[in-house]
Parts: C-alpha cells; structure tokens; sequence
C-alpha cells in the first residue's frame, strides 16, 4: 500500500508516521512537508517531499492519504495565516492526492467544528471538511480530537500555554471529565485515525473525541 501524509513534522503527523512505520503492512510512504524535519525517521519505505502547500507538484499514486496539517491564529500570526493552512493547505493537498488515485482520505479536524460556527477557528475547519466532502474520495474519515497533548519540544515546536494548563488541571481529574471533552493524546488520536482509514466503509465518517479515545486506546 502507498501512503500520502501531509503534517509529518506535527504532533499528530509524527505520531501517524512512527505508527505506519511500526505496523505489520509495510506501506510505502510519501511524507510531504514544508519544512524537513531535522532528524527525520530512517526507513527505505519514508520518501519525503518537500513542497509549497499553494502548488503542489503531481503527487505519487497512491491508494490513502492521511492529512495532519494544522496550526493556531497565534502561532500563524493573523486569520488569514491561519486559513492559508488549515483550509488552503489541506483541500490542495486533498485534491492531489485525489488526482494521484486515492480513495481513502484522513484528515484531523477538531472539536466543534462547525462550518456555520460564529467561532472563527471552527469556522473554518467545518469549511474544510466540507470541502473535502465534495471532492470524491471513496471514503473520507474525520477527527475531531479535542485539546491536544504530547510532547511539542521533541519536535522544535513551542509549547502552547492553553494545553499546558490543561494538561495540569485534566490530568488529577482523570475519569471523572466525559471523554468528549478530556484532552487526548496525539498518538491516541493517530491510533484511531489510522484504524478509522483501514476499516472505512464507503462515505463520509466522522470520529468525535470522546469516540478517538476508544478506538485509539493503546
């Protein structure tokens, strides 16, 4: 199986690789990235390409695509910033990877999305899978984690206060918060969106958080 991912480099994305490379069906995989990472996994199955998300180049064949591109208004710096990735970035690659022959797509979304959110970061990832609904894949997969933990600082990112914080309140309450709403962690999320692309029936399938803590539990 040929796989393409975009976000490699990212919290999610990192964790999707480590778990494809792990696993018992040998893919191969085609890892797009704006920036390449410093020290990237070694495997003769990892190709990476490095690319301008605003005009890709023809992409390999491929039979699924596995998306984790994402990031905040903060560190994007404005809206607009923030759209050119978490909208732009994701339906150009969608509809590469589309004309690159794949049929199952799986994109990390996020809690509350809403295309017709007053909410302006759930605005637009409602946007974006809408988006993708439209552009013919045999099954698309969505996930909609809530607040993301892992570790950020492994990967030269910077740490994010929000999620800091809600890691030390979260944690000492253990169970006691729903899983719709309990912070998840990013392998968790890899795990039960790769389970989610390999099991995906014809459609649109949408994993909320409380439902990724199930299937990604390890």
């Amino acid at each position: 199986m040929n796989v393409l991912i975009a976000g490699g480099t990212g919290l999610v994305g990192r964790e999707l690789l480590n778990q494809l490379l792990a696993g018992r069906d040998s893919p191969v995989i085609h890892a797009l990235a704006r920036r390449l990472p410093d020290h990237p996994p070694v495997d003769a199955r990892l190709h990476w390409l490095k690319v301008d998300f605003a005009a890709l180049p023809p992409l390999p064949v491929a039979d699924a695509a596995l998306c984790a591109l994402g990031t905040t208004i903060k560190v994007a710096g404005s809206q607009a910033a923030f759209r050119a990735v978490d909208f732009d970035a994701v339906v150009a690659f969608a509809r590469a990877a589309r004309t690159a022959g794949v049929r199952r797509f799986g994109v990390v979304s996020a809690l509350g999305a809403n295309a017709r959110s007053a909410t302006f970061y759930n605005r637009v990832k409602g946007e974006m899978e809408a988006a993708l609904a439209t552009l013919g894949f045999g099954s698309l997969v969505i996930a909609r984690p809530s607040l993301l933990l892992g570790q950020r600082a492994a990967l030269g990112q910077p740490a994010r206060p929000g999620e800091r914080l809600a890691e030390a309140v979260t944690r000492p309450l253990g169970g006691l918060i729903p899983k719709a709403w309990r912070p998840i962690e990013a392998a968790t999320v890899a795990r039960a969106l790769l389970h989610g692309v390999r099991t995906a029936a014809p459609g649109v399938r949408v994993i909320e958080s409380g439902d990724l803590q199930r299937l990604g539990a390890g």
